[in-house]
């Protein structure tokens, strides 16, 4: 697959853009465990129009971690166009708009998913930008609003014609936000229509080496975007492009090497942010390990873990952890 002149090769798995997740710590070791492609946090144009520092930090990326695509998201052409700018500035391989954001303090003020209920702006917006700048332009959005405007058939092909270089589609409308299954059925429609010859990355619950094949498989997208499964298993990706390449599943990834890389999780967030913090972002990777899932009688311990203040208290209670974790898989694991 290719993104203009960006080759990610065959069948590529993106690492998705995700608010207070996708920091560079973090997509640096997505990219190291196999992640062909990833996404910065998304970025208020408006906030980098005005120069406001903790937006700015956000454009922050390295060659480490290339190709790497930051991610904007507003609701106004001249705003956006200005930031497309300020963007450029940055050496992305990539500028993506975020047409696909559902929480209310986005889509609710007209930006993100909201721009599916004002479509002549998104397109207008995705012209204006593309023309502006010489990065390649991509989109990523979702099937339409609601259940009664599902209208990603025809917006695709509209959005191809202002110029985009590729275009990611959550399956899921902006109503349902993260709840039911995302349906890859109008994305593989997409995908599919003849008119269509930019990329399309199918996005939504691809949690599995499985899921991930029979996307590609069965609906037929260039590429796809991994988005909360890689949540404490950053790993995912390793999992995923194994079994792409050889149809098996990836073995070897003992419970103690998994619980060392989330040791490597905490101490890359507290490296790029501080002690206080750094324990405070990562905390919603521990909570959604599936590592974690499976110990018998585990809540007491999970409530102490993320309520830990230090790494040593972390760390502690991961050394706790660890025999329960072997244990559990003695009793759970094929042998």
């Amino acid at each position: 697959m290719k993104i203009r002149d960006i080759d990610l090769g065959e069948r590529p798995v993106a690492l998705a853009p995700m608010e207070d997740v996708t920091d560079p710590a973090f997509r640096l070791m997505c990219k190291r465990f196999g992640a062909d492609m990833v996404y910065t946090e998304f970025v208020s144009a408006d906030a980098l129009v005005r120069s406001v520092s903790r937006t700015e930090q956000k454009l922050n990326i390295s060659d480490e971690e290339r190709p790497v695509a930051i991610q904007i998201y507003g609701r106004d052409t001249a705003t956006m166009v200005e930031a497309a700018r300020i963007v450029e500035q940055a050496r992305p391989d990539i500028l993506d708009l975020n047409f696909g954001c559902p929480v209310k303090r986005v889509a609710g003020k007209g930006a993100g998913a909201g721009m599916l209920q004002n479509v002549p702006l998104m397109l207008e917006i995705t012209r204006a930008v593309a023309c502006a700048v010489k990065l390649p332009v991509t989109v990523k959005t979702r099937l339409g609003w609601d259940e009664n405007h599902k209208i990603i058939v025809d917006l695709a092909e509209r959005l191809q014609d202002c110029g985009i270089a590729a275009l990611t589609i959550h399956g899921r409308t902006r109503s349902q936000m993260y709840t039911g299954e995302a349906d890859w059925t109008l994305i593989g429609e997409v995908k599919n229509n003849p008119r269509m010859h930019i990329p399309i990355i199918g996005n939504g619950d691809v949690t599995t080496p499985q899921r991930a094949a029979e996307c590609f498989d069965r609906y037929g997208v260039d590429g796809v975007m991994i988005g909360r499964a890689s949540f404490g298993r950053p790993w995912i990706f390793s999992e995923v492009k194994h079994y792409l390449a050889t149809g098996e599943e990836l073995a070897g990834l003992t419970p103690e090497w998994k619980l060392d890389v989330l040791r490597q999780q905490v101490e890359d967030s507290v490296s790029l942010l501080d002690e206080r913090r750094g324990i405070l972002h990562v905390r919603r990777h521990l909570a959604a390990s599936p590592l974690f899932k499976g110990i018998p009688n585990f809540r007491e311990t999970r409530i102490a873990m993320l309520r830990a203040e230090t790494k040593e208290e972390v760390f502690r209670i991961f050394g706790e952890i660890l025999p329960r974790l072997e244990e559990s898989c003695h009793a759970h694991c094929p042998a």
